[in-house]
Parts: C-alpha cells; sequence; structure tokens
C-alpha cells in the first residue's frame, strides 16, 4: 500500500564525531531572521508548528503584565525562567508566592530535582527530595498564582486552557509570532502549550527586543537581559550569551528548542527533531556565528566533547 503524502527529512544540524568517526547525526529545522525580520537562511522546515516548550515563557511572562501584574527585576526574569534551582532562584520562588499569600502545596508544578545536574547532586547529598518548588517552572507559576490573586481569578484551574490568564497568555503568542495556535498541548510542567512555527518563534523574540520602552514586551527583554542568571543559572549558555552578548535576549526549551534575539532583531530558532539537547550548543553556536556573532562565548556554547575513559576523544558539532 503506498501513500501519497511526502515525508520530509530534516537535514543534519550536528553530526556526533567520535575517535574521527561520524557515528550519529541529529536533524532538525532553523531559521535566521535579518534585522529585517525577513528569512535570511533556512534549514528543514521552520514553517511547521512546534511546542517551543520553555521558549514560550517571555511571551507568558507578557502576558502576566498584561494582567496588572507588578513585577520588574529578578522576579520578572524568574517569571520567564527555566531556572536551575539554585538557592537564589529558590529563596525569590518562595518569596514571590508569600507574597501573595499562597505556599509551595498551591503549586501545580510536578515535583522535581534542580534541573541543573551540579545543582542536583548538591541537593541530593543535602537530603533534599523532589518538590514543587525545585520544579524549573516554579518562578513562572508562581507568578501565575499572584496574577490570579489579583484579579479574583481561581488559583486552583489557574492551568486549565480555559482560564482567564491562560486566553491571556494565548493572546499574547499569537500577536508577538504573529500566527494562530493551531493546536494547544500540555507542557511538562503542566501549563498549556501554545504550538507556533520557527519563523513565528524568531519574530516573537525579534519582537520583544524592538518593543518600545515601557511596553509589556520591553518590560520582559530588559528584565531577562538585565538578570539572565535568574532567566537559567550560573552554568547555563542562555546566562552566558545573555551576559556577553549586549541586547542578546535568549530562551532555550525542553526537547532541544532555542530562540535568540539580537539587540538589532537579527534573531534565529531552531529545534533538533529528535529533541536531544547535546546538539543545541554547536547548533546554536554556527546560527551564531551565520548571524555575525563571534567572540569567546560562541566558542564556549559550541564546545560539546564526547569523552572516553575519561577523556575527550572527539565531539559534537555543527553540519550545516
Amino acid at each position: 500500500m503506498t501513500s501519497s503524502a511526502t515525508t520530509v527529512i530534516p537535514p543534519v544540524l550536528a553530526e556526533v564525531v567520535r575517535s574521527g568517526f561520524v557515528e550519529g547525526h541529529h536533524r532538525g529545522s532553523l531559521v535566521l531572521l535579518a534585522p529585517d525580520g525577513t528569512v535570511e537562511m533556512s534549514a528543514g522546515d521552520p514553517t511547521a508548528p512546534v511546542f517551543p516548550r520553555s521558549s514560550n515563557k517571555p511571551m507568558q511572562a507578557a502576558a502576566l503584565l498584561r494582567a496588572g501584574l507588578d513585577l520588574s527585576g529578578e522576579r520578572l526574569a524568574l517569571a520567564a525562567a527555566s531556572h536551575s534551582g539554585e538557592p537564589f532562584h529558590l529563596d525569590l520562588a518562595r518569596k514571590m508566592l508569600a507574597e501573595h499569600g499562597f505556599t509551595e502545596s498551591d503549586l501545580r508544578t510536578p515535583p522535581d530535582l534542580p534541573l541543573d545536574p551540579a545543582e542536583a547532586e548538591t541537593y541530593l547529598a543535602a537530603g533534599g527530595v523532589r518538590e514543587r518548588i525545585t520544579m524549573n517552572c516554579s518562578g513562572k507559576h508562581a507568578a501565575m498564582l499572584a496574577a490570579c490573586a489579583l484579579n479574583g481569578w481561581d488559583p486552583a484551574s489557574y492551568l486549565d486552557p480555559q482560564h482567564p490568564l491562560q486566553r491571556l497568555i494565548l493572546d499574547e503568542v499569537q500577536a508577538a509570532s504573529g500566527e494562530t495556535v493551531p493546536v494547544v498541548g500540555t507542557d511538562g510542567c503542566g501549563a498549556p502549550l501554545m504550538a507556533i512555527s520557527l519563523v513565528g518563534l524568531a519574530r516573537a523574540f525579534r519582537s520583544y527586543v524592538l518593543a518600545g520602552p515601557g511596553t509589556p514586551q520591553r518590560q520582559v527583554a530588559d528584565a531577562m537581559r538585565a538578570h539572565p542568571e535568574y532567566v537559567a543559572g550560573t552554568r547555563r549558555p542562555d546566562t552566558w550569551l545573555m551576559r556577553e552578548v549586549p541586547g542578546a535576549l535568549s530562551k532555550m526549551g525542553a526537547e532541544a528548542v532555542q530562540a535568540v534575539a539580537l539587540a538589532d532583531g537579527r534573531a534565529l530558532a531552531f529545534k533538533i527533531d529528535d529533541g536531544s539537547g547535546r546538539a543545541m550548543g554547536p547548533v546554536l553556536a554556527r546560527a551564531l556565528r551565520m548571524l555575525g556573532v563571534e567572540g569567546p562565548v560562541v566558542g564556549r556554547i559550541a564546545d560539546t566533547p564526547l569523552l572516553g575513559g575519561g577523556e575527550r576523544v572527539g565531539e559534537i558539532r555543527a553540519a550545516f
């Protein structure tokens, strides 16, 4: 039995090289935008809908501001975060809950360990167990609960796609991307997850860095860029990039999604098809170089060694 449908195989974006032998490939789709927002380069099908996962968080945070929530600085950055679970992340998330009359038990995040592996080891060695507050989205959820308290919305159902807050987020995602969301799923943290294309995702990030001062979009971008360690952590590429490339806005998402916008409107978005995070650094670094970004931070992001017997014997490298 044959089908008339054509299956598009995504191109190879990264290859796995061990002892000089290519032992594997990571395929995916990618788009680069010029300063004026036009597509400068693409690979695969960047117009197909994807779940951006946590790369949607800047848009979720902007919707919280539109709901009237007064957030700024580290608090707004944490509302847009996939934090590493470091003590300063957890302390601020607890403060944000307490400021609006909530406790950790009000969070609907699944209990989890800190996202950063080194932080998870330290946490477990100290006797820690999986908790809702240590899940990387707890800052976003604390801010969502705060928006409910401010507006008199039911906090128990804040993750329902039909909840007023989630409807605001849907509107923001559609407005920022310039697309109609075709699918609403459920993210790993339990929140509604809006699908858009990689082109739409890149354009959303571009719109945030170019937004006028004082707008919700610009407030989110400015808070993330001023406090990147609250968006990610002290050992994360998003933090390195926003610290070392002036004006850069960067946010990764699960299943190997990444979006970045530069101060002049250049932007990129990609997804590794198999969801492998190990390919993200080399692909991100190559895409940044294609946009004209250079410097030590790009090499640091690109460096993804393969080990054999505890020694470096290869690497994962970009292949486009």
